[in-house]
């Protein structure tokens, strides 16, 4: 609730930050042939659709804005290149259509359009030219550009719309899904757990030895790798570092602007919001607000008054405090009467457009100079941290120089650059090393290297530094039967259970099949508890099983027919239907709107993809949409690393 008092001129522009995401990615980066570039060199193509193309440039320019934005991890950009790209064929082949088919924009349509995208641009309604190209210029776009894309997106908006026309859901279909939403049903079911049967299973050294004969191509050892690691640690780097007082009152000196506090107060409030509320209340909230401030000035406790009473969700449970505050960061009346007022005075009601404060300041302080004393700490610390990173850098690169030349000298050039030494010998992907514990940077630095090959300088972590020297290989070869036993004995112990858990399972199915669906016989026999669910609807879960989208098939059973086996998280689990509990009735009427809504968004979503991909399939067949596979698995392929 703070936030919402505070000056707005920041709030805005940090809001204009946040619309380049929507209006510069979403719509304009896969929209606009070229963008991001001022030349218009030849490339490859992607696709094309009519006469205009898709170049990689644009698929790759619109990944780099979406990697920046964080909106898909690294990972996985090689998996999305090809659903981009379908993604911007489809939308260019819809305003391709569009266009075909006589549909036009009007310029009034697309000044609308943009005053609706960029509303915050011109909070009092008035359209200011220059600030318009500014905020585009700033995306580096044109306005041409910018007003072109949002163009396009009215055509396909408009043959979207034409579409979509003629949806229509029927009485009994949105009947059906209020049944399919709310009818519930209750089991009762027995569980087998194969674990268990795991823990019992043994194997002798004979069997084992026979399983591995029979079986050798399965036990490979893998290849492993001895190398040194010499590492720069920040913390002892930072730690040898001596920042001299004359540099640091020279960076004081320098920068005494950073170290210069506003006028500030320590403050807490009483909030009662008269926001959205009809005029003949306020006299209320005004009274109420009024008899508030009597009770604290009667010695009420000002905290737990506000914790009680305060409408601000921010600072209430905090007892009104709202920290430090400088003049800009409230709204004027907020502001004036904060700074008017002497450390543990009371205001009187302030009125602002979020409602009656109550405002005590617990502390005041006047604009100042923080003086040499009190940030030396603060001064040390930045500067190590400027001069750390330089030097841990210098440290190993000159490391790394004397090992390409003198390998055999490993301990001898760590110690000499004050690094830390260690030995790794036959080492195994995703194994721990004593330093680092499992280290999949270590492990990728030493993978490509031969014997004497030195690594490229990696990071370990958030503040190592480090070079690796390979010093030998073991190949991939056949494991001896020694070595190899403990993953022998695993793999053959695994077998055996899963042949018991067949055979026990299909000991269950037969004794279902011959008691009909007793099942509190089947448990007794078996030495099984029989359990029972409460009635669960295909939305919730069913006690003790899992979710209801594991056991479909008991909505669409008669009372005592079998469901099963369902397997849930490695347990086997045979049920009987107990119960059917249709769905009531009486709620129907009061959820049939957003059940009719939902199933008019689920039909629209559903002929939309099915126009889309017809649309897209009828252009290729006419040659109008032409796709290069070979080109995009190249874009992708580039992602791999």
């Amino acid at each position: 609730m703070f936030d919402l008092f505070r000056s707005r001129d920041k709030a805005v522009r940090y809001l204009l930050g946040g619309l380049l995401g929507l209006v510069a990615l979403s719509m304009v980066i896969t929209l606009i042939p070229g963008f991001g570039s001022p030349t218009r060199a030849p490339e490859q193509v992607v696709a094309e659709i009519g006469k205009e193309q898709i170049t990689v440039r644009e698929v790759q320019t619109t990944l780099q804005g979406m990697m920046r934005n964080k909106s898909i991890p690294p990972e996985m950009i090689q998996l999305y290149v090809p659903q981009l790209v379908d993604q911007m064929i489809n939308e260019r082949a819809l305003a391709y259509q569009a266009k075909r088919m006589g549909f036009e924009v009007t310029d009034a349509e697309t000044a609308n359009a943009i005053r609706s995208v960029l509303s915050q641009l011109f909070p009092t309604g008035e359209f200011n030219k220059e600030i318009y190209e500014r905020f585009l210029a700033e995306q580096g776009l044109t306005v041409g550009e910018f007003e072109g894309n949002i163009a396009k997106n009215l055509l396909v908006l408009k043959l979207r719309n034409i579409a979509m026309e003629g949806v229509v859901v029927s009485p009994r279909e949105v009947e059906s899904e209020y049944h399919r939403r709310n009818d519930k049903v209750k089991l009762e079911y027995v569980v087998f757990d194969p674990a268990k049967l795991k823990s019992q299973v043994t194997t002798t050294a004979a069997e084992d030895l026979d399983y591995y004969t029979k079986n050798k191509g399965r036990f490979m050892s893998n290849e492993r790798r001895s190398f040194d690691v010499l590492t720069a640690d920040e913390a002892k780097v930072a730690a040898s570092i001596d920042v001299p007082e004359a540099e640091l009152r020279k960076a004081y000196n320098a920068n005494k602007d950073k170290y210069r506090t506003p006028e500030r107060v320590k403050e807490r409030h009483i909030l009662i919001s008269s926001m959205n509320k009809p005029k003949d209340e306020q006299a209320k909230l005004e009274a109420k607000a009024a008899d508030l401030l009597k009770q604290i000035r009667a010695g009420g406790d000002f905290a737990e008054l506000a914790k009680k009473n305060s409408d601000d969700p921010g600072s209430a449970p905090k007892g009104g405090d709202l920290g430090w505050v400088t003049r800009g960061q409230m709204v004027k009346p907020f502001e004036e009467a904060s700074f008017a007022l002497k450390p543990n005075e009371i205001s009187n009601l302030v009125k602002t457009d979020y409602g009656f404060h109550i405002v005590q300041v617990q502390e005041k302080e006047e604009a100042r100079v923080k003086p040499f004393a009190e940030v030396q700490a603060e001064l040390a610390t930045g500067l190590k941290k400027q001069m750390v990173f330089d030097r841990m850098q210098g440290m190993v690169d000159k490391a790394r120089l004397a090992l390409q030349k003198s390998p055999q000298q490993a301990e001898q050039i760590a110690r000499e650059n004050n690094l830390i030494f260690q030995r790794v010998v036959n080492h195994g992907p995703n194994e721990s090393l004593p330093e680092f514990g499992t280290s999949r940077e270590v492990d990728a630095a030493v993978a490509p290297l031969k014997v004497n090959d030195v690594s490229p300088v990696f990071q370990i972590g958030q503040n190592k530094l480090a070079i690796a020297l390979e010093t030998g290989i073991t190949p991939v070869r056949q494991g001896e039967f020694a070595e190899m036993q403990a993953d022998v004995k695993k793999q053959l112990i695994t077998e055996k259970t899963q042949k018991l858990t067949q055979e026990k399972t299909a000991e269950i199915m037969a004794k279902l099949k011959s008691g009909g669906t007793d099942l509190k016989a089947l448990s007794k026999s078996l030495g099984l508890d029989l359990r029972s669910t409460a009635a669960f609807s295909r939305e919730g879960a069913a006690d003790g099983i899992g979710p209801a989208s594991y056991l479909e098939e008991a909505f669409t059973k008669p009372v005592g027919a079998t469901v099963g086996p369902v397997t849930v998280d490695g347990k086997i689990f045979y049920c009987k239907v107990e119960q059917l509990v249709p769905a009531d009735m009486k709620e129907f009427a009061a959820k049939r709107d957003d059940m009719l809504l939902a199933l008019k968004k689920r039909k629209s979503t559903e002929r939309k993809e099915l126009f889309e991909d017809g649309l897209v399939t009828q252009l290729v067949k006419e040659g109008k949409v032409k796709k290069y596979p070979e080109v995009i698995q190249r874009v992708g392929s580039s992602y791999r690393s």
